[in-house]
């Protein structure tokens, strides 16, 4: 499956988009939908951090970390905006990241666009997983109750 960057290079309209819609508060901000072991779906917001082409996570100890680390698929959504129904998803697996480096790169990152709220570096319990893409939706409006919006779709391997 695609990375960020990947997906960058295919489709730089989406990975625009996306970028807008996940950054649109200053910081990364998103929905993330993970499975339960009893196969029923489980929503939780976080913090989506994009760099070095990849999107990461930092999953805090949490049902959804130990969703993540039983059956890796996700979709991660935008928050809803202010002023429209603009809307941007994407589903794929997570690959969990064990490199130091990278680690202290995106968790540089991550306390670096926080700074002005103050977070700390994210713990050694905090699972960072970077979000290997399958499909993209992105959804653009003229406004609230738009009859005609406007869908982007990909899908790996179409």
């Amino acid at each position: 499956m695609p990375s960020w960057g990947e997906l960058a290079q295919r489709r730089p309209d989406l990975v625009e988009g996306g970028r807008q819609l996940l950054y649109q508060h200053g910081v990364g901000l998103g929905f993330i939908a993970t499975i339960r072991p009893d196969g029923g779906p489980r929503l939780h917001p976080f913090c989506p951090i994009i760099a070095d082409d990849h999107l990461f996570g930092f999953i805090i100890p949490s049902p959804k970390q130990r969703d993540l680390t039983r059956d890796g698929r996700y979709t991660v959504h935008s928050f809803p905006t202010p002023d429209n129904e603009d809307a941007f998803c994407i589903s794929g697996t997570i690959a969990p990241v064990h490199d130091a480096e990278v680690r202290q790169a995106v968790g540089d990152q991550f306390v670096r666009e926080r700074a002005e709220i103050g977070v700390p570096f994210p713990s050694d319990h905090d699972l960072l997983v970077r979000f290997d893409i399958e499909s993209c939706l992105l959804t653009r409006t003229s406004g609230f109750g738009d009859f005609a919006p406007r869908h982007e779709i990909w899908m790996s391997g179409h």
